[in-house]
Parts: structure tokens; sequence; C-alpha cells
């Protein structure tokens, strides 16, 4: 029987934009302008009810909301546990949750009278996702991507290409999602004037935390109406995959006031006990990320652990502020999940469901499944499939080899 959660007073920021001890604005003065004006022109719009009656509009007609809630009935039985149920973000137009934010910045920057529009991508979809929108609004675009992402994601790249935008490779540091957000931010800083920043996840200085989660509440408040109606009541538990956290905040702030069990999942990659993995709740420590106050996995000096995990998007040293406050409250609790546990999740869901997930996705789903078998068969779990696995297939292609390889085996 899993434990009631702990209801806080969370949720909210305070005015300059902390989450407790989390979050606030760690940046140059040059971008403090940049930042109050984004502020001031994102509060008013979301007090505009023709820029929200906008947004879902095109989220309806354009990426094709509401995505539906998918019972897991063949996984559940074979799990022995809760019943499972996926909210299908995967089904969005371009294939992930990073639509909702996309569309909601980009309309934005429009209503700002920005001319062009500047992202950072680690797994491509982000990057995807700002360039698809660019299209769509006629805006210039540019991508910026770490050198290892963009090898490791061509299919994406090539997408975003096909798009109209420019995609500019970062060497610098680990080539990877941390490096690209500096780069961006680089850029941003000096042509400010014209051009809006479209942050892709809870992470960074404010007002970005507040507006990424607020342009993704709509997977969580429509998942709660689905669950409602599928079921009779809510979840006993909700879990999604963390990164920066984008898709999970999205997930959780429609259940933070309710007695659902929040659980997170982040990217433990070969295992917390070696120094291969993303996991930065579970073993990061205070400090300053890209403007923003929070846990961050760093060596004894302070200076930052390059991150890994077998998900482009799921290998940032750092976690969004939010997420920070949560889990330091109690309100949600995360847990590590390997590149084996997540890969293993993954082809589960593949033969028992046919459907194939991103494996920043695969992550949530591993540790939704060790969650179910620990709950009763009446109680549900509900999952966020934040992305679909296309992109993915040549990784997971790889990994099977090596560890084919790895166990001596040989089809020869």
């Amino acid at each position: 029987m899993i434990k009631q959660p702990q209801i806080d007073k969370i949720g909210k920021s305070d005015r300059k934009g902390r989450y407790g001890e989390f979050g606030g604005q760690y940046v140059p003065e040059t971008l403090m302008h940049a930042l109050l004006e984004l502020e001031k022109g994102f509060t008013e719009a979301m007090q505009d009810e023709s820029f929200l009656k906008e947004y879902h509009r095109i989220l309806q007609d354009y990426s094709g909301r509401p995505t539906p809630v998918t019972h897991c009935g063949r996984l559940s039985r074979e799990i022995g546990g809760a019943q499972i149920y996926l909210k299908r973000e995967d089904l969005n137009h371009t294939g992930a949750h990073k639509i909702n934010n996309a569309v909601g910045q980009a309309l934005l920057a429009k209503r700002m009278g920005k001319k062009k529009m500047i992202a950072e991508t680690g797994a491509g979809q982000h990057g995807v996702a700002t360039a698809t929108v660019a299209a769509y609004f006629g805006m210039p675009c540019k991508v910026f991507m770490g050198k290892v992402d963009v090898e490791r994601q061509a299919l994406n790249v090539f997408r975003m290409k096909l798009l109209g935008a420019e995609v500019i490779p970062v060497s610098g540091g680990n080539g990877t999602l941390k490096d690209a957000i500096n780069e961006a931010l680089r850029y941003w800083a000096a042509n400010v004037e014209d051009t809006a920043y479209v942050d892709g996840s809870v992470v960074g200085p404010h007002p970005y935390p507040m507006i990424v989660r607020d342009f993704q509440r709509i997977i969580g408040d429509e998942a709660r109406k689905q669950m409602i109606e599928m079921t009779g009541k809510l979840p006993e538990a909700a879990c999604a995959c963390v990164g920066g956290g984008s898709n999970a905040m999205g997930l959780f702030t429609a259940f933070l006031k309710d007695p659902v069990v929040l659980y997170g999942a982040e990217a433990g990659g070969k295992g917390t006990d070696t120094a291969l993995h993303a996991a930065t709740l579970t073993k990061g420590r205070l400090g300053v990320i890209h403007g923003a106050m929070t846990y961050l996995i760093q060596d004894p000096n302070g200076q930052i652990i390059a991150p890994y995990s077998i998900s482009a998007g799921l290998d940032y040293p750092g976690i969004g502020p939010e997420h920070a406050h949560l889990a330091k409250s109690g309100r949600a609790h995360y847990e590590a999940i390997t590149d084996a546990e997540a890969v293993d999740a993954l082809m589960a869901l593949n033969r028992l469901e046919g459907i194939l997930p991103a494996l920043e996705s695969a992550h949530g789903l591993a540790l939704a499944m060790k969650k179910a078998k620990k709950m009763r068969p009446d109680q549900s779990l509900l999952v966020n499939l934040s992305g679909r696995g296309d992109k993915d297939v040549r990784t997971v292609m790889n990994y099977l080899a090596d560890s084919k390889g790895n166990e001596g085996g040989s089809e020869q």
C-alpha cells in the first residue's frame, strides 16, 4: 500500500521566482531587462482571454489536443499490481509534449513584437517543436545543439533543417545540452532586442520555470479530468521522467493539492554508484546553473560533473527549481532509473501494448512498473508518456547489440 502524500503549501513561487530556497535570477545585468520584459509580457498575456483562446485553438487544430489516456491492460496484468494508464503526449504533432510550450512561447514572442526565435535542444524534440512553430508563424529560427547530440539525434537535426531552422552545433564542454544552453544564453544576451529565447524546460532564471510549467500544465489538467471520466476517481499515483523536468511539472501541477503520490524518474545511467549518471536529486548538491539555484551534480570543488544517460533528453546536470522544492518538501519522490531498466521498460511496452516510447519516457515507465507491483489491482497509476521513440531506434539497436556482445553471445 502506498503512503498518502504530504499536502503542503506548494506550486507557487515568490515575486523573485523562488520556490523555497531554489530558483531566482543569477544572470548578467545585460539579461535582467529582457527577463523583466518577458515576465511582464507573460503575465499580461495569461490574463488576456484572446491570447489564451488562440493558444488553445492552435493546440487543438494544429497539434491535435486533447491527447488521450490509454489503459495498459496487458502490461498491468503482467506486472500484477496497479492498473497503468498512459497520458499520450507522444501523439502530439511533432511527437512529444514539447510542442505545448513551443506554441505558447512562440505566440508570446509574436505578441511582444520579437522577430526571431532561438532555442536549445538535447534530444532534439524541443528543437523540432520550436522549428515547427517558427515555420508556422513565419519567423527565422536558430537551434543550438551539443555536437554529441547532433550526432546521436541525426534524424531530428535533419527534421529541423527541413523546417527551415539553422542548427548550430556546440563543441564546447561535453557537447551536450548543458553546453547548448550556455551558447543559447550567450547569443540571446547579444541579440535580446529582436530575439525571443524559447526555453525548453522548467530550468533557467525566473520567469522561465514558471512560463514553461504554465504552458505544460495542460498535460495534467487534461489527464486529471480524463482519469475521473475513465475510472470514476483520481489515480493513486502519477509518474513522469525528469531531466530538466518540463513534462513532469506539466503533469504534477494538476495534482499538487490532491492525495496523489507523485514520482519522478531521473537518469541513473550506468548506476548512481558510478560517475555515469544524471541523477541530480539523488546525488546532487545545491548550486547555481543556468541562472537558477537548484541541485546539480558537481565535484568536491563545485565543478559541474558531466552528466550521462542513454537518453539525450535526460543528460542535464541540473533540475528545475520547483522540482528541487518538491523533493525537499517531500511532496514528490524522485528515484534513479538505469539505462538497462529504461530499455527493458521500452521493450515491454512495445511487446505488450504496441507502443514505442521515447527513451526519456521509458525511464518514467520503468519507475511506474516498479511502484505498480507494490499496489493493489484496484488502484491506478498514471504515467506521462512524454514522447514517441522513433528518434531513439538506432540508440536502442546499438545498446542491444553492445549488451549482446558483452554477454559473449554470437549468432555466427
